[in-house]
Protein backbone atom coordinates (compact mmCIF):
# COMPACT_ATOMS: atom_id res chain seq x y z
CA UNK A 1 0.00 0.00 0.00
CA UNK A 2 1.23 3.51 -1.04
CA UNK A 3 -0.04 6.88 0.15
CA UNK A 4 -3.47 4.83 1.54
CA UNK A 5 -3.99 3.57 -2.30
CA UNK A 6 -4.11 -0.11 -2.83
CA UNK A 7 -3.32 -2.21 -6.40
CA UNK A 8 -5.56 -5.29 -5.87
CA UNK A 9 -4.95 -8.06 -8.38
CA UNK A 10 -7.55 -11.06 -8.84
CA UNK A 11 -5.19 -13.36 -6.55
CA UNK A 12 -5.43 -10.83 -3.55
CA UNK A 13 -9.19 -11.36 -3.29
CA UNK A 14 -10.81 -13.60 -0.64
CA UNK A 15 -13.83 -15.50 0.15
CA UNK A 16 -16.55 -12.81 1.00
CA UNK A 17 -19.86 -13.01 2.70
CA UNK A 18 -21.73 -16.34 1.61
CA UNK A 19 -24.95 -17.30 0.51
CA UNK A 20 -26.11 -20.24 -0.51
CA UNK A 21 -26.31 -20.70 -4.58
CA UNK A 22 -23.27 -17.31 -5.04
CA UNK A 23 -19.65 -17.44 -4.99
CA UNK A 24 -18.48 -14.08 -3.52
CA UNK A 25 -15.10 -12.59 -3.73
CA UNK A 26 -13.91 -9.53 -1.67
CA UNK A 27 -11.81 -7.12 -2.74
CA UNK A 28 -12.31 -3.93 -0.52
CA UNK A 29 -14.18 -4.12 3.20
CA UNK A 30 -13.94 -0.73 5.46
CA UNK A 31 -16.29 0.42 8.08
CA UNK A 32 -18.82 1.81 5.47
CA UNK A 33 -17.79 0.20 2.30
CA UNK A 34 -17.55 -3.21 0.53
CA UNK A 35 -17.01 -4.14 -2.75
CA UNK A 36 -15.99 -7.23 -4.71
CA UNK A 37 -16.79 -9.69 -7.43
CA UNK A 38 -19.67 -12.28 -7.47
CA UNK A 39 -20.20 -15.13 -9.78
CA UNK A 40 -23.58 -17.05 -10.33
CA UNK A 41 -23.23 -20.62 -11.84
CA UNK A 42 -25.82 -21.05 -14.43
CA UNK A 43 -29.12 -22.55 -13.45
CA UNK A 44 -28.09 -21.46 -10.26
CA UNK A 45 -30.22 -19.79 -7.76
CA UNK A 46 -28.69 -17.49 -4.30
CA UNK A 47 -30.79 -18.04 -0.90
CA UNK A 48 -33.20 -15.10 0.19
CA UNK A 49 -30.99 -12.37 1.73
CA UNK A 50 -30.64 -9.15 2.20
CA UNK A 51 -27.98 -6.47 3.05
CA UNK A 52 -29.01 -4.65 6.11
CA UNK A 53 -28.12 -0.92 6.77
CA UNK A 54 -26.30 -1.25 3.41
CA UNK A 55 -27.37 0.06 -0.15
CA UNK A 56 -25.78 -2.28 -2.79
CA UNK A 57 -24.75 -1.15 -7.04
CA UNK A 58 -24.23 -4.33 -8.87
CA UNK A 59 -23.01 -3.94 -12.26
CA UNK A 60 -23.42 -7.16 -14.61
CA UNK A 61 -19.94 -7.79 -16.12
CA UNK A 62 -20.92 -11.09 -18.28
CA UNK A 63 -24.25 -13.24 -18.34
CA UNK A 64 -27.55 -12.37 -16.87
CA UNK A 65 -28.19 -11.58 -13.43
CA UNK A 66 -32.14 -12.36 -12.41
CA UNK A 67 -33.03 -10.28 -9.38
CA UNK A 68 -36.05 -11.69 -7.68
CA UNK A 69 -37.87 -10.02 -4.99
CA UNK A 70 -41.28 -9.17 -3.39
CA UNK A 71 -42.60 -7.06 -5.93
CA UNK A 72 -41.46 -9.03 -8.85
CA UNK A 73 -38.23 -10.24 -10.97
CA UNK A 74 -36.40 -8.74 -13.78
CA UNK A 75 -33.29 -9.92 -15.74
CA UNK A 76 -30.00 -7.39 -16.01
CA UNK A 77 -27.39 -8.02 -18.67
CA UNK A 78 -23.72 -7.47 -19.31
CA UNK A 79 -23.01 -3.94 -19.17
CA UNK A 80 -26.53 -3.33 -17.09
CA UNK A 81 -26.55 -1.90 -13.35
CA UNK A 82 -28.47 -2.92 -10.75
CA UNK A 83 -29.48 -1.02 -7.51
CA UNK A 84 -30.60 -2.57 -4.45
CA UNK A 85 -32.14 -0.26 -1.66
CA UNK A 86 -30.91 -1.18 1.95
CA UNK A 87 -32.90 -3.80 3.80
CA UNK A 88 -34.90 -5.44 0.56
CA UNK A 89 -35.23 -8.99 0.70
CA UNK A 90 -34.06 -10.48 -2.50
CA UNK A 91 -32.13 -13.12 -4.41
CA UNK A 92 -30.17 -13.37 -7.61
CA UNK A 93 -30.88 -15.94 -10.13
CA UNK A 94 -28.93 -17.07 -13.21
CA UNK A 95 -31.32 -18.19 -16.00
CA UNK A 96 -28.60 -18.86 -18.51
CA UNK A 97 -26.27 -21.98 -18.91
CA UNK A 98 -22.99 -20.01 -18.21
CA UNK A 99 -21.81 -18.64 -15.37
CA UNK A 100 -22.12 -14.95 -14.57
CA UNK A 101 -19.62 -12.07 -13.34
CA UNK A 102 -20.82 -9.16 -11.56
CA UNK A 103 -18.99 -6.28 -9.57
CA UNK A 104 -20.49 -5.40 -6.24
CA UNK A 105 -20.31 -2.10 -4.16
CA UNK A 106 -22.25 -1.63 -0.98
CA UNK A 107 -22.29 1.08 1.33
CA UNK A 108 -23.63 2.63 4.93
CA UNK A 109 -23.88 4.71 7.52
CA UNK A 110 -24.38 2.85 10.30
CA UNK A 111 -22.34 -0.32 10.14
CA UNK A 112 -23.83 -3.87 10.71
CA UNK A 113 -23.90 -7.09 8.78
CA UNK A 114 -23.67 -6.67 5.14
CA UNK A 115 -24.97 -10.16 4.42
CA UNK A 116 -28.34 -11.19 6.12
CA UNK A 117 -29.93 -14.82 4.92
CA UNK A 118 -33.21 -15.49 5.66
CA UNK A 119 -36.26 -17.69 4.47
CA UNK A 120 -37.81 -15.74 2.31
CA UNK A 121 -39.76 -12.18 1.52
CA UNK A 122 -42.09 -10.92 3.55
CA UNK A 123 -45.84 -11.94 3.04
Amino acid sequence: MTGGLEHLPPSALRAGPSTPGMARSEAVSTSGMWSGLVHTEAGASSGWHHHGSWESTIYVVSGVLRMEFADGTFDASAGEFVYVPAGVVHRELNPTSATSEAVVVRATRVGGEAVVNVDGPPS
